[in-house]
């Protein structure tokens, strides 16, 4: 009796524990409690975007203020759910203290052009022209740069769209243009959503076709929503996939029959690495189905590394759309010391080709390597396109049952071991389950990061087979059968032996589920 009554108290115990975890508040709950904490000094739309702001970039904030250094902090966060490439630090350091970087003139201490000073526009216009293969020379009066990659997106959007009106945008998808659409524009972002499992329509895991475009416009059609255009990124963040020049031809050939813009973020498009399919640019192609609907974004933070400079650039053949966005630039512009040392670094394709690409494409052969081998051992599933900074990584083993809910509850078990990882929620994925994972990082972060990682999910292992014994030994304990068993031998069995428990007592424990 003593032994059951043992048993029943570490049930008990282990039930709080999982009450206690379950309390965490989600996202919903977290905005309502800090809107009733700011509510007495900020207007609603105040109060909602600082909600907003507070659940995106919470656990941003944390690792901010407690970062991991193999010196200073070992016990402080890594970030690998952050897309931000720290391979080539060095490399850019040494290169951005070279004495051409240090000019200063009078005209860069002034209020620039909102465009943009015309000696980086045009450096921009050359620099797409070279790396994009365009079949002409791309026009500098076709340029405007921004603070960044996400504000163009976001400028686009107000300049295209009416409050209300909607995008088109396949899953999965980086979650900074929803909080941008959601508090700056009003602009619906109607999911396309695709998924992994393999077809005869689906060649290849979260692959995008036409059909899948035409029917989500029929359907928002359908519920009264204004599409007005659609938007692409390619390569794409979060999956690393690059679409084939004539996939692009045909989305492109789709937005012009529903004379729908076309927004296509081509940010990453100098991360590739390893891809089986070259990257193809929208400006390579000899013609466009429709010039003044085809909007390209690029930036320099993931092509070369230098998130911290925020840069991001509009290209279009639409000079209405040109003059909108450059008006943008009185509020997201960039500082004119920045301008010039950006346009010295694009200059400088010598360098750019001979020593930082194929350096950053080695370093990155060598971390993805690292990263997917460690996977690999853990028998942990993932996709990877040799483009891009991250992997996507397939843990819905590791939910029971698998749900958005138990996805948050194991990105909550990376965090307590000190890692962040990016929920594949945060990048609208339809399916619970998928992680993106950054690899470009310092090795020796690179290996703690796995080391935690491999902690959390053996910890969620162990927690599960326990939580499997302990409901099959109350099953156990609490069956009629069972315990009128127990009373008709008690008499015949000795003391000894009604303290021994058969195997055939408890459930089978099916531990293949990991």
């Amino acid at each position: 009796m003593e032994v059951i009554l043992h048993l029943q108290q570490i049930i008990n115990e282990y039930i709080l524990q999982l009450e206690s975890r379950h309390q965490q508040e989600d996202l919903e709950q977290e905005e309502q409690q800090h809107r009733q904490n700011i509510s007495c000094y900020l207007s609603n739309r105040g109060i909602d975007i600082s909600a907003l702001y507070q659940s995106n970039f919470q656990d941003f904030i944390a690792y901010q203020g407690d970062k991991y250094h193999e010196d200073k902090n070992t016990l402080g966060f890594i970030n690998l759910g952050l897309s931000e490439n720290k391979l080539c630090i060095d490399l850019l350091t040494e290169r951005l203290s070279q004495s051409d970087m240090n000019y200063i003139d009078g005209d860069l201490l002034q209020y620039p052009d909102w465009r943009g000073h015309a000696f980086l526009r045009e450096e921009v216009a050359q620099f797409l022209t070279y790396y994009c293969k365009a079949p002409d020379l791309l026009d500098p009066e076709n340029v405007v740069f921004l603070n960044s990659s996400l504000s163009v997106f976001l400028t686009l959007t107000m300049v295209l769209c009416d409050p209300g009106d909607a995008f088109l945008i396949p899953t999965s998808f980086y979650s900074g243009f929803t909080l941008t659409s959601r508090l700056y524009s009003k602009v619906e972002l109607i999911h396309v959503h695709l998924q992994s499992k393999i077809t005869e329509v689906d060649t290849q895991p979260f692959q995008l076709i036409v059909d899948k475009l035409e029917k989500a416009l029929l359907e928002a059609k359908f519920k009264g929503k204004k599409v007005r255009g659609l938007v692409l990124f390619n390569p794409n963040n979060s999956l690393g996939n690059i679409d084939t020049l004539d996939s692009l031809k045909e989305y492109l050939e789709f937005a012009k029959r529903h004379n729908l813009h076309v927004i296509i973020d081509e940010t990453y498009m100098l991360s590739e690495f390893r891809a089986s399919i070259p990257f193809h640019s929208v400006l390579n192609m000899k013609s466009l189905p429709d010039y003044n609907r085809t909007h390209v974004i690029w930036g320099t933070s993931k092509s070369l590394g230098i998130s911290g400079f925020r840069f991001g650039t509009l290209y279009t053949h639409n000079k209405e759309v040109v003059s909108a966005v450059g008006a943008f630039g009185f509020l997201h512009s960039i500082t004119g010391i920045t301008q010039h040392k950006l346009c010295r670094l694009l200059q400088d394709r010598e360098w750019i080709d001979n020593v930082y690409l194929p350096t950053n494409r080695s370093r990155m052969q060598v971390a993805h390597r690292y990263i997917t081998n460690k996977l690999k051992t853990m028998k942990v599933r993932l996709l990877s396109h040799g483009s891009g900074l991250y992997i996507w990584v397939n843990l819905k083993e590791y939910l029971d049952p698998c749900t958005f809910e138990e996805e948050q509850l194991l990105y909550r078990r990376f965090l307590d071991n000190k890692l962040l990882l990016a929920p594949g929620k945060a990048y609208m994925c339809k399916e619970p389950g998928w992680f993106r994972l950054t690899f470009t990082d310092k090795p020796f972060h690179l290996k703690v990061a796995m080391q935690r990682f491999s902690e959390a999910l053996t910890t969620k292992k162990q927690n599960w087979i326990e939580k499997q014994l302990e409901d099959a030994l109350v099953e156990s304990v609490s069956s009629p059968s069972t315990r009128r068993s127990s009373s008709s031998s008690s008499s015949s069995s000795s003391p000894s032996s009604s303290l021994s428990f058969s195997s055939s007592s408890f459930v089978n424990v099916d531990t293949s589920h990991f």
